[in-house]
């Protein structure tokens, strides 16, 4: 008997012939015109693709990674870094003291996180509003493009019980009496197989692969995949043309590597935080203020392992499905570093990766695996003035990188966090506990941790911190001496082109953000499609 085929919108597309150029597939033309050319495929270039095509404006979308589908997807980490993450998912911080997890192939960072969704929470958008002027942005007129989003995309609660790596996060809290709640998910007919961040290989996830992306190309819109937005062709305040090249699947210029210069009326950047700063960088672009690739935001996370006397199995079962909000409300935004808890899925590098130590005691953890549970938190950078977030710069061969410090005050919070964590670990039953520190021991009880942790040098390098969220470097801004872009997502000095993506954000979110990118680039993106065609468009139901 064999397994039924399952469907593959990529596949199928592409057989009916999808206007795809780049990889394995035919060289892209070296000339391109269009009524919108979109740099990046992911949140924002998604929603924006899929509401600027319905308006019948002629889309270029240009994405640096790969195509992928389904049929690639194998649940395996050995191929998922190397293939669908920037850098192999090795992408650093400056002073390699953090780790960032960024998709790099279609759909973005959604093919490959974990499916968490929250709205921006609404003392966010008032600090936006109180400091950044950002007027519109109030809970009354976000709620109608959050609710778009929501139903275009399948969010909406996971009815499923939580695996027991998220359970035990409910049992700890409830154990503490702290709140904890479930977290919404984009997902359709999910088969709970907790490899989302390999790809999902049934199609249930609602990443802009299997959704925006299709939608734009169905209606005529052209990808170019395995290319590269080196810059823009800047003339008296607009762009005349955007100069790409060709590159292999692991980012280096492909061999003879073709080149494409795109015109169009007007750009769509979305290349992500990092990214899209960069390219304005390489390009030169008018930056008055010096804004441009500053307050660049991490949510820096830090971990925590434990181990129970029974079987746990992070890596089975829906990745991230209950959060606690406890340890964010305690503190005003202006005050100590606030986090949320929540539990990742736990897979075999990723482990390792995470825990401290080499050799037999690495080889001891590891043999405890099945009984290991992970929390993290994420911490909400960006609202106080010693955590001002990074900055976008450049390495000589035109590439980026983020200068990120970790201030004594960002590391105050993560030296709570651990604390937390711990604490809530032994609550619900744990043990052994250990956080993401070189110097720190495996603890027995909570009071040993208790002592030991408040007395760890939280220093860079030794404490572990990693970050899958980066937000800011083309802040959105009522005045260009606080942004880099308008309310409306234009540039301040380019009226030519718009920023869609988590790039706009003045600060971190404080919760997973890609609802919040989802949200506003429906908002930005259905203004926009008036603007250019003059028609009034939506998200598909």
């Amino acid at each position: 008997m064999t397994t039924p085929r399952l469907p593959d919108p990529i596949a199928d597309g592409l057989a009916r012939g999808w206007r795809v150029f780049g990889g394995a597939r035919a060289e892209a033309p070296a000339m391109l015109e269009c009524d919108v050319a979109i740099i990046g495929s992911g949140a924002g270039a998604g929603i924006s693709a899929e509401l600027l095509s319905a308006a019948g404006l002629k889309l270029v979308i240009v994405e640096e990674g790969p195509l992928k589908s389904s049929q690639d997807f194998h649940q395996l980490e050995s191929e998922a870094y190397p293939g669908l993450y920037q850098e192999s998912a090795a992408r650093k911080t400056a002073d390699k003291a953090i780790t960032i997890l960024q998709g790099r192939c279609v759909g973005g960072s959604t093919t490959v996180n974990w499916t968490s969704s929250f709205r921006t929470p609404s003392s966010t958008l008032a600090y936006w509003r109180e400091h950044f002027g950002l007027t519109g942005l109030t809970d009354d007129a976000m709620s109608p493009w959050f609710l778009q989003a929501e139903r275009r995309l399948n969010i909406g609660p996971w009815l499923t019980p939580p695996n027991e790596n998220n359970d035990l996060l409910r049992r700890g809290a409830l154990e503490l009496g702290i709140a904890a709640a479930a977290i919404q998910r984009n997902v359709k007919g999910c088969w709970n197989l907790g490899s989302c961040g390999m790809g999902c290989p049934t199609n249930a996830k609602q990443s802009m692969l299997v959704t925006t992306i299709p939608a734009a190309l169905n209606r005529g819109a052209t990808l170019l995949v395995e290319t590269r937005a080196e810059r823009f062709d800047l003339q008296a305040g607009r762009i005349a043309a955007l100069h790409c090249v060709a590159v292999q699947p692991n980012g280096a210029l492909a061999a003879g590597a073709g080149t494409t210069r795109i015109v169009a009326r007007h750009y769509v950047l979305a290349g992500g935080a990092i990214n899209s700063p960069a390219l304005l960088l390489r390009s030169a672009a008018p930056d008055p203020y010096r804004r441009l690739g500053t307050r660049t935001f991490l949510h820096p996370v830090v971990i925590s392992l434990a181990t129970f006397d029974h079987r746990v199995a992070g890596w089975q079962g829906a990745p991230q499905t209950i959060y606690s909000d406890h340890f964010l409300d305690l503190d005003p935004l202006d005050g100590p570093i606030g986090y949320k808890l929540e539990a990742p899925p736990l897979h075999p590098l990723i482990f390792t990766t995470t825990m401290s130590g080499y050799g037999r005691d690495a080889a001891s953890r590891f043999a405890k695996f099945p009984k290991a549970h992970a929390l993290l938190a994420l911490m909400r950078d960006g609202f106080h003035a010693e955590s001002p977030g990074g900055r976008v710069k450049l390495r000589r061969d035109g590439s980026p990188e983020l200068d990120y410090p970790l201030t004594p005050f960002v590391m105050d919070g993560a030296q709570r966090a651990m604390l937390s964590m711990a604490e809530l670990q032994f609550a619900a039953g744990a043990k052994q506990v250990s956080v993401g520190h070189e110097l720190a021991p495996t603890f027995s009880t909570w009071v040993a941790a208790r002592d030991a942790i408040a007395k760890l040098p939280m220093q860079p390098l030794l404490t572990k911190v990693v970050s899958a969220h980066v937000m800011g470097g083309c802040g959105m801004a009522a005045d260009d001496r606080r942004g880099v872009v308008q309310s409306d997502g234009v540039h301040w000095q380019i009226d030519n082109l718009s920023v869609h993506d988590g790039s706009l954000f003045p600060t971190s979110i404080g919760a997973n953000p890609q609802l919040s990118v989802y949200g506003l680039a429906n908002k930005l993106a259905t203004q926009l499609a008036r603007r250019l065609a003059g028609r009034d468009v939506k998200l598909m139901a």
